[in-house]
């Protein structure tokens, strides 16, 4: 039944990659047929971001209700029903429409499950798990790539929403499964609620520390075509090709660093991430031919990988497992804002001053996070410290 419970946490964390990709992907078809220019994109990110947010703060409150299972398997269907609504979208207020339950779904899925896997499984799954969310970001280019040469992008979606619609449907078929752990209860620990969390000590660091290496990350996930195309000056083709190699980087460090996370911790794994981070910005920076920032955007990738699963992971053993709930909530919203908000700044920037302004833009974000997420375990430690004494 362990066993079993696991797999299909691997399968949910593919639903949650699915659906995240997809836009980008089919943009280029989308904004034409929809008659609407091509920055509007950012408003339906915007939507779906403004809906990962909201149903990010409340999963805690929801899960303590409802339970993990219940909310990842409502959460799934919600995605399901909101591809279904894209794939039929002919105008483009349908798409902002159904882009909220989109981002609701999304985002509560997200805050639960990875709070539900901090609790009850070893790092080294958090970290295949999120390389499995990256099997499912890698997969639908594809799907849509397939889609957008036999017919139009809405069967893009169409064939995502079905496959979201499986997973929901196994996913409910198996609710009892998900009673073998039963290790932490959290229905029946007090909740601290959101307020009481942002005052414990080390929270706020751990907050801007997750949101300045989310925002790093997004951005170097945006903008990399662009990079190519503008300071290397590559074909949009190539470029789009290119950028693709960031996504198999993170997905492969993430597969590795599984296999070393137990032995070597989330705090050093974080470290290691982090400097491997910095090493491919560094490549970036140099003034040097195409395959060296090729190689510079895997590096940055591959650095990536540990960061964002070792952050979650270290939340109950820096806070507390009754607490991680609503912080993980915190943490998933911060983590969208950054991604939301930071990226498109850089667009400002980089059109003022030029995109070769980018490797110094990552490594602000990147150093701000190093230093907060120290800051957060030197908290941590202090506080577990003058627990033991009392």
């Amino acid at each position: 039944m362990y066993s079993l419970l696991l797999a299909l946490i691997y399968v949910a964390f593919i639903s949650l990659g699915l659906p995240d990709s997809l836009l980008g992907s089919g943009w280029p078809a989308m904004h034409g047929d929809l008659n609407v220019p091509v920055s509007y994109m950012g408003i339906v990110s915007m939507v779906i971001s403004g809906g990962t947010i909201v149903s990010s703060l409340f999963a805690e409150k929801l899960t303590r209700k409802f339970g993990t299972s219940v909310i990842t398997v409502v959460s799934v269907f919600l995605t399901a029903a909101a591809l279904f609504g894209f794939s039929f979208s002919n105008k483009f207020w349908m798409l902002i429409a159904f882009a909220v339950p989109y981002g609701l779904g999304a985002g509560a899925v997200d805050a639960s499950l990875n709070n539900y896997v901090a609790l009850h499984y070893k790092s080294k799954h958090m970290s295949w798990l999120h390389c499995f969310w990256g099997v499912g970001t890698i997969v639908s280019p594809f799907i849509m790539s397939y889609a957008l040469t036999k017919s139009v992008w809405n069967n893009g979606y169409r064939i995502v929403g079905f496959i979201q619609l499986g997973i929901a449907l196994l996913l409910l078929f198996t609710l009892p499964v998900w009673k073998v752990n039963k290790r932490i209860d959290l229905a029946e620990q007090k909740s601290i609620g959101l307020a009481a969390a942002l005052k414990m000590k080390g929270v706020p660091f751990l907050l801007i520390g997750f949101f300045a290496y989310c925002a790093a990350e997004s951005t170097a996930m945006g903008w990399a075509a662009t990079y190519f195309a503008e300071v290397k000056s590559v074909s949009a083709e190539q470029a789009a090709q290119l950028a693709s190699l960031f996504y198999i980087g993170i997905t492969a460090s993430r597969f590795i660093c599984g296999f070393v996370s137990d032995k070597l911790g989330d705090r050093k794994m974080i470290v290691a991430g982090t400097g491997i981070l910095a090493g491919g910005i560094v490549l970036l920076m140099l003034p040097a031919p195409t395959a060296v920032a090729v190689v510079g955007f895997v590096v940055i990738g591959f650095g990536c990988g540990p960061i964002y699963p070792c952050i979650i992971h270290s939340t109950p053993h820096n806070f507390g497992a009754e607490n991680s709930g609503a912080i993980i909530g915190i943490q998933m919203a911060g983590a969208y804002v950054g991604s939301t908000f930071v990226p498109p700044l850089f667009g400002v920037l980089g059109r003022a001053v030029g995109f070769d302004v980018l490797p110094v833009y990552l490594i602000v974000f990147v150093i701000l996070m190093l230093v907060m997420i120290e800051l957060t375990f030197r908290s941590a430690k202090k506080r577990t410290a003058s627990e033991v004494q009392k």
